[in-house]
């Protein structure tokens, strides 16, 4: 079991994970395992430049699904490729806390918030 610190920049998601309505974040990478312990916290004012500004207790990971992110979308196991275009993907963005919940909105922020190739980097799709 590991404790992860992880910062929240999108400001539609901050107040739906303090309040609990949020449960998922998707990160690109591969460092977390059911059972970890995530904490989340703001910045004051520039990301990494500034104070926090708040910081929740540390929640275990209950599901955490492994993946590549693509500028079109993402692939989760077992190899079901999902378009942000797709109406499944409106459910995604909405346990993301994406606002408004769809999944174009989902790939407009992913693709803002990380530099992603076209030949994909790992992701996964985090649960607590």
């Amino acid at each position: 079991m590991k404790k992860h610190n992880l910062s929240l920049t999108y400001v539609p998601k901050i107040n739906a994970v303090l309040s609990g309505k949020c449960r998922q974040t998707t990160r690109v990478g591969h460092k977390f395992t059911v059972g970890d312990l995530i904490s989340f916290h703001g910045w004051e004012n520039k990301p990494y430049r500034s104070k926090w500004s708040f910081r929740t207790p540390y929640m275990e990971l209950i599901q955490v699904i492994d993946g590549m992110l693509y500028p079109w979308g993402f692939v989760i196991s077992p190899n079901t490729e999902h378009r942000w275009e797709h109406w499944e993907m409106d459910s995604f963005a909405l346990w993301d806390g994406i606002d408004p919940p769809t999944g174009i909105e989902l790939g407009r922020v992913l693709t803002s918030l990380n530099k992603i190739p076209d030949e994909g980097v790992e992701m996964q799709i985090i649960r607590w």
